[in-house]
């Protein structure tokens, strides 16, 4: 199994989320708003004719936890419907899941995912 945490753009989270609906990969998903800042070290914005260095933008983290065999499959769809083609786009993370457990039926691993 694999957690898969992706940061997007806050406006592609709709896009995302209804392609993995229509793939059947959204078996369960935690979706998170944070701030953060990659390369593109934040953006100039301009209020009342003064400029302003917004250096934390905000963003969409995504948490999944997918066998194996899913992972290539939801990381292309993620890529897919999260791209824009400009800096900021967000990445994708992949870890290792030891195990897991659903709580309500102590179902273990691939039948609790």
């Amino acid at each position: 199994m694999k957690h898969i945490k992706a940061v997007i753009r806050p406006e592609k989270l709709s896009d995302v989320r209804e392609a993995l609906d229509e793939a059947g990969c959204s078996g369960g998903i935690m979706v998170s708003e944070i701030m953060g800042q990659g390369n593109q070290k934040g953006i100039i914005q301009a209020w009342r004719g003064e400029k302003y260095q917004v250096d934390l933008l905000p963003k969409v983290m995504l948490d999944l936890v997918v066998k194996d065999e899913d992972l290539e499959t939801v990381k292309k769809i993620i890529i897919d419907n999260a791209r824009v083609g400009e800096i900021g786009d967000g990445k994708i993370f992949v870890y290792n899941v030891e195990s897991v457990t659903r709580i309500r039926t102590g179902e273990e691993d691939n039948d609790a995912i």
